[in-house]
């Protein structure tokens, strides 16, 4: 099985590839831009699935999976995400993407996943296809809003408390929940997914 692996950042594309060669004894390349993958797939496009990143440079949206699905013509093409929501892998996959798969996924599955996307059948996680479709609005209290735009301006919990009069210990518990409600790993990840989704 050969994979293309498209993400701008280095870590998480060079630990992705040694998962898929180590665990699923993948042929791997990997690019750092939806231009450079364009550019691999040009000059060799004899690959059975390529993986780009939502959020890299060239990307735009879903723009960049359909430049890529024009480029690779049958092969199937799917996206892989830190940004991890119903409404997102929805919308992947009715852009005809092979798959929506989250950077949270476990190794194991990441690779059953690669190999169900190349035999062409489309992979959804079953957690997120099952949870109810909802506007940011109904997910996340005004509070919390308030206190996410905080984190994004980069404010720590107690200049957050001062800003809307409120004690330490509640903007604690708010970010807290508020991450959890967006599906962040931390306050990095939670401004992250706020950009992405234009939330503040």
């Amino acid at each position: 099985m050969r994979i293309l692996l498209a993400d701008d950042h280095d870590l998480v594309r060079e630990t992705m590839a040694a998962f898929l060669v180590a665990e699923g004894h993948a042929e791997v390349a990997t690019a750092g831009s939806l231009c450079d993958a364009l550019l691999v797939v040009k000059a060799d496009p004899a690959y059975d699935l390529v993986l780009l990143d939502y959020n890299m440079p060239g990307m735009n949206g879903l723009d960049g999976l359909r430049q890529m699905q024009t480029a690779m013509g049958d092969t199937p093409v799917a996206i892989v995400s830190g940004t991890t929501t119903r409404a997102l892998a929805d919308e992947v996959i009715a852009a005809g993407a092979a798959g929506f798969v989250p950077k949270t996924l476990a190794p194991k599955s990441m690779i059953t996943a690669a190999r169900f996307m190349a035999a062409g059948e489309v992979y959804a996680p079953f957690n997120f296809m099952q949870q109810k479709t909802q506007t940011t609005s109904e997910i996340l209290t005004s509070r919390e809003l308030e206190v996410l735009q905080g984190i994004c301006r980069g404010q720590s919990n107690k200049e957050i408390a001062l800003d809307y009069d409120l004690h330490e210990a509640t903007v604690k518990l708010h970010a807290k929940t508020l991450s959890r409600k967006l599906g962040a790993r931390n306050r990095t990840h939670a401004a992250m997914i706020a950009r992405d989704r234009n939330l503040v």
